[in-house]
């Protein structure tokens, strides 16, 4: 299976949870419950998914060979599905804005923050497995939270818990680097939307942390959105993954923010 076919593999194994919730919903966990699992690293995701230790490996044997060449990624981005699609939907974007600054893409799609606690070497994750062991960039740009949202509809106060473990974890790990926290994007149709809601939700509580050091939230939902709110199909065709326009959308939006913190 070649880069290509590994990511659309992934890209509609990241919807499949969410086809068989809306046929078949699991049991929605109390606050307590769901917290748990968000912010316990998952270390099993292998299980069902068997492109993602693949994938795995991959980013960190390119981490280890850029820091074998000295060459320190500038820019990390780290997220699920919507990030991990820089490499087909958003490719060209990514090689004209962002590979010559150096970045290194971590987005897996289907994570949920527990995956990305693992994949960071959280806990009884370890050191093993921490793809950004040894980075030191200027910018991580993160968002994550949508799958935790679409696959279990965790209340909003545990994905944002979840978050905020992944956020003190860089901030930890590279001391000088900046955190780009961005909102979880719109999901759904309208402003009404379930899903879209507690999306909502969690950005109300993931705004809370501008307050850290270092940290720096922002809220890119009206980039996607018409006067009404609502989420055209022409730039998420699937009410959640943005297509090429949304890409040169985001890539847009991040522009100005990126330069400022890079020093540009």
């Amino acid at each position: 299976m070649n880069a290509l076919q590994r990511i659309a593999t992934a890209l509609a194994l990241s919807l499949t949870p969410l086809a068989a919730s809306a046929k078949d919903p699991a049991p929605k966990m109390s606050v307590a419950e769901a917290t748990k699992v968000a912010t316990t690293p998952d270390v099993q995701r292998a299980d069902w998914a068997d492109w993602w230790p693949e994938r795995h490996a991959e980013k960190l044997a390119e981490r280890d060979a850029l820091l074998a060449a000295g060459k320190q990624p500038q820019l990390v981005f780290l997220g699920d599905s919507i990030t991990h699609a820089w490499e087909m939907g958003g490719k060209a974007l990514w090689e004209e804005r962002f590979a010559p600054r150096g970045a290194f893409n971590i987005g897996f799609s289907g994570d949920r923050t527990e995956q990305v606690l693992c994949r960071l070497g959280v806990a009884e994750a370890g050191e093993k497995n921490n793809e950004i062991a040894g980075l030191t960039p200027k910018v991580f740009v993160v968002m994550i939270g949508t799958n935790n949202t679409g696959h279990r509809q965790d209340p909003p106060e545990a994905t944002a818990a979840g978050v905020e473990i992944i956020v003190d974890r860089l901030l930890a790990q590279a001391p000088q680097a900046q955190v780009l926290l961005l909102a979880v994007f719109p999901r759904g149709e309208t402003p009404d939307d379930e899903l879209r809601k507690i999306n909502d939700g969690v950005n109300e509580r993931l705004a809370k942390l501008d307050a850290k050091d270092r940290v720096e939230f922002l809220d890119l939902s009206d980039v996607f959105l018409d006067d009404a709110g609502n989420l055209p199909k022409s730039v998420m065709p699937d009410l959640l993954h943005p297509n090429e326009e949304g890409y040169r959308l985001w890539a847009d939006a991040l522009e100005p923010h990126l330069a400022r913190l890079l020093g540009e």
